[in-house]
């Protein structure tokens, strides 16, 4: 599923991070139970608008927010000692095939952590701050 990459079969925890690309309308009123309530009664009703009919802004909420996450779990394990690595290297389908993914989720990436064994390889083609910065607007 990986082609034997070590990051998967050494890593000490290889986690799989997911989304539900229908969560927004499986109960979204959890996300919002501990707000005030003219904040929950905008929010619950928004959400459905922001959403329904608009598959690609579905996914793209499911990919921010497993960067997001996954980010996150990067940040605490460097914290905790630990060496991560993100990885898209993978067959997609193998793995959801694996792990029984539903239908109505996708993988968004598998993330290695443990204690590295050497240095990783060199980053190599850095763009320059220019290249990827945008100042205002593009031009």
């Amino acid at each position: 599923m990986a082609w034997d990459q070590s990051q998967v079969t050494d890593a000490s925890l290889l986690l799989v991070l997911c989304a539900d690309l229908k969560a927004w309308e499986k109960k979204p009123e959890r996300n919002w139970r501990n707000v005030d309530a003219p904040v929950r009664d905008f929010m619950v009703p928004a959400i459905h608008q922001y959403y329904v009919g608009k598959e690609q802004v579905q996914r793209d909420e499911a990919m921010r927010s497993c960067g997001l996450a996954g980010m996150a779990l990067m940040l605490t394990a460097r914290e905790m000692g630990y060496d991560t690595c993100p990885m898209d290297g993978f067959d997609f389908g193998a793995v959801g095939k694996l792990i029984q993914l539903p239908d109505d989720h996708v993988i968004s990436f598998m993330l290695a952590v443990g204690r590295g064994i050497k240095p990783p390889f060199p980053r190599g083609g850095q763009l320059e701050p220019d290249e990827v910065v945008v100042h205002d607007r593009f031009r």
